[in-house]
């Protein structure tokens, strides 16, 4: 005794109802080029590359001077979206900083005041 639904596989034309048409580009408004407060909005630039621009190929773990640039004041590796470095320079600047830090030419964070 197997009870089968019956599904009626045709939708009934009342329910069918059609959308309205989506408005074009040219019908939207424009946005103003002034942001909320009146100031121009800030066009931000791309980053380049500080070790590409130099063509320099490999970085060196001996110029702490450098590396240290990249480093946070509490001794965090800054990320590439703040210094702008590729993602090769970023993994040798990495690397360079933790054999720095091991070498102990640079600190692995700084004591708290």
């Amino acid at each position: 005794m197997s009870e089968e639904k019956i599904v009626n596989t045709e939708a009934a034309p009342e329910a069918v109802a059609e959308r309205p048409a989506r408005a074009e580009r040219s019908e939207r408004p424009e946005r103003p080029a002034k942001g909320p407060f009146g100031k121009k909005r800030f066009e931000s630039r791309r980053k380049v590359c500080k070790l590409c621009a130099e063509k320099i190929e490999n970085v060196d773990y001996k110029n702490f001077q450098f590396i240290k640039s990249f480093t946070m004041d509490s001794g965090k590796i800054l990320s590439r979206r703040i210094t702008g470095t590729c993602a090769k320079h970023q993994r040798q600047i990495a690397s360079a900083v933790k054999r720095d830090r091991n070498l102990a030419i640079l600190p692995y964070s700084l004591p708290k005041k």
